[in-house]
């Protein structure tokens, strides 16, 4: 019955690492998050996404990822406190 639809993201995912995956995932879900035009709610989907990025692509790909979940992580505290209400 999900037959096709699992075949369909296995070919998919085979192209691309795991880092690129999440990057994606990461851009359509702050693209998501602007329209509730909360800057709370983008800088706690940032932390998740740096922790994501630090724990998750270092296992299998470049160091890059971590880097970037490094940077995630030091950017989004302090736009969760400058967002204010």
């Amino acid at each position: 019955m999900f037959a096709l639809p699992l075949q369909v993201i296995d070919n998919f995912l085979l192209q691309y690492n795991l880092g690129q995956v999440l990057l994606l995932v990461f851009v359509l879900a702050t693209l998501a998050a602007l329209t509730q035009r909360s800057l709370k709610i983008i800088a706690i989907q940032t932390m998740a996404f740096g922790l994501l990025f630090m724990l998750v692509p270092s296992i299998d790909g470049p160091p890059l990822y971590l880097y970037l979940g490094i940077g995630l992580l030091m950017v989004a505290p302090m736009a969760y406190v400058s967002a204010g209400r």
